[in-house]
This record gives structure tokens, C-alpha cells and sequence, in this order.
């Protein structure tokens, strides 16, 4: 087929945007012109196509996995009325724990129980693979090989983003929750609901302060501003000798190499399930 002009090209690469049901790469768009146009010809296209989109209930994005057409955050609800089917709703614990893994990644199940202060329970790890939001990308060199979490492709794709440097600021969390489906209508409730566990928990315990971090975790990791201090310094605080350094994930063990055999496995970092399920503080050990 002969292309008259950049016209015609933009039009072709719009309908096959549009009619595409998986996210589009350049080398996938370049193949419906036989390789005729460069990478940077087809970047110009796409460039072009986001202006002509400007103003309207959907728009042309750049995810992890490639380019496509969605619809804009502002016209999302309105949609809503004419699907009867709701997307899945999440607990504030597997929220807690996902934002958890996305800002502090590579993490073990271990790091994440001593940032949030309670048991991670195996099927919240489950919940977050089978939604293909999470994986396993290595095995920390430590007693046990806990294995290390990080955000997937796919995560990166529902939350329409190209990279995990786009990622709201930790402050600013309240950005990241409405990029979340099915979250909205149940972060004020989740929020009030547990800031209520945790007063009536701090009177049966002996490190008030505890609470009050975990009070602040929860409540920026839903997105609600004014509940709590900025996010920043209660992750920084929990787990500055927890957390793998940025290189942790070169110097992991990859997921797929052979296992060795190893000291008995330390049970806050192995994937087994704790002691007790996720649903709230951990008890204050009994006084003698």
C-alpha cells in the first residue's frame, strides 16, 4: 500500500490503535508500514495523534508494554453507569502491601511485615501474583533465601504508566489511589475503620508510638492526605536496615537459578504463613 502522505499515515496508525486490544510497541506500528518509516517518523505520529486527542474523553497513552488509547481519569465514572459489573475491590492490607512493593521494591515479605508492623498473610502475596501486579525477580543472600518482590509490567500497565519513575511522590499518594479501579468509594471508610482499631489498640499497649507509624502508612498508602504525615518518613524510618539497596537486585539471586541448601530459613523472610492473620497490630508480648 502506498502512503500519500503523513496524513494518511497518522490515520492508519490511529485505527490500528484503536482496534487493538493489547498495547502496541513502535516495532509493532512500524511493521504496519513494512518498515517504510523510522522509529523517530513514528514518534512523530504518535506525537500528532496526542494533540488531536487533546480535549476529548480518551486519550493516547505510553505504557510499559507499548502504546494505546484510553480513557481519561475525569470521564471514568460516568462509564461506570453503564457497566453493572464492579471491578474488584481490594483490603486495605493488600493496598498496604502493594504500595509497599512499588516504592520500596525489591522487598521480602519480612521487609514488609516490619514496615507495616503485622503478619503478611500468603494469600494477600497470592492475591497480588494472580493479579499479575507483583513477582518473584530473586532470592536475597540471607539465611532462609526469602524470596525478593518487585511491581510487574502489567502493574505498570493498569496504573497507565511508561516506567516506576513516573509513580506519584510519596507525598502525593492521593494521585496514585484514583489510578486504582474500585478503590475510590471505600478509601475514606478503610481509613476511618482502621485509625479506629488503632486508638482502641493503644490502650492496651506499650509502644503507643508503633501505632501511630502504622496509622501513617495506611493512611497515605489510600491516598488520604490529612489523615496522617507524609509517607516518606515513616518507610525511611521502618526499614532504612531492611530494605535492599538499589543494587540489591543485581546482587539477588535470580528466581529461576538452582537452589542451595542453606541455614534453617529466618521466618520473618520466608513466604510461609505467619503466625497469625493479617487484621491489624501485632499483641504486645504479656508483661511478666
Amino acid at each position: 500500500m502506498n502512503i500519500l502522505d503523513s496524513r494518511d499515515a497518522e490515520c492508519i496508525l490511529e485505527a490500528a490503535l484503536l482496534s487493538a486490544d493489547q498495547p502496541l510497541t513502535l516495532r509493532d506500528m512500524r511493521g504496519l508500514f513494512d518498515d517504510m518509516l523510522s522509529a523517530d517518523a513514528v514518534r512523530a505520529l504518535l506525537s500528532a495523534l496526542i494533540g488531536r486527542w487533546q480535549g476529548r474523553g480518551a486519550e493516547l497513552r505510553e505504557t510499559a508494554t507499548g502504546w494505546r488509547f484510553q480513557t481519561r481519569p475525569e470521564v471514568q465514572g460516568w462509564l461506570d453507569r453503564a457497566n453493572p459489573e464492579k471491578p474488584p475491590r481490594y483490603s486495605r492490607a493488600t493496598m498496604e502491601t502493594l504500595a509497599i512493593i512499588a516504592y520500596k521494591q525489591p522487598v521480602t515479605r519480612g521487609d514488609i511485615e516490619d514496615i507495616r508492623g503485622v503478619t503478611v498473610s500468603a494469600q494477600i502475596v497470592k492475591q497480588l501474583e494472580d493479579r499479575g501486579w507483583i513477582e518473584v525477580i530473586g532470592h536475597r543472600e540471607a539465611p532462609g533465601r526469602p524470596a525478593l518482590f518487585a511491581t510487574t509490567k502489567q502493574f505498570l500497565d493498569d496504573m497507565g504508566l511508561a516506567s516506576l519513575s513516573q509513580l506519584p511522590e510519596l507525598d502525593g499518594l492521593v494521585g496514585a489511589q484514583s489510578l486504582l479501579p474500585g478503590l475510590e468509594g471505600e478509601v475514606a471508610d478503610a481509613v476511618a475503620s482502621h485509625l479506629a482499631e488503632l486508638e482502641a489498640a493503644e490502650q492496651a499497649t506499650s509502644d503507643p508510638q508503633a501505632d501511630a507509624a502504622q496509622a501513617e502508612l495506611l493512611a497515605e498508602a489510600l491516598g488520604d492526605s490529612e489523615a496522617a504525615p507524609a509517607l516518606p518518613e515513616v518507610l525511611d524510618a521502618a526499614s532504612d536496615d531492611l530494605v535492599a539497596p538499589p543494587d540489591a537486585a543485581a546482587d539477588a539471586t535470580p528466581a529461576d537459578a538452582p537452589s542451595q541448601v542453606d541455614p534453617a530459613p529466618d521466618s520473618s523472610d520466608t513466604l510461609t504463613d505467619g503466625p497469625a492473620p493479617d487484621d491489624g497490630p501485632v499483641p504486645p508480648s504479656p508483661s511478666l
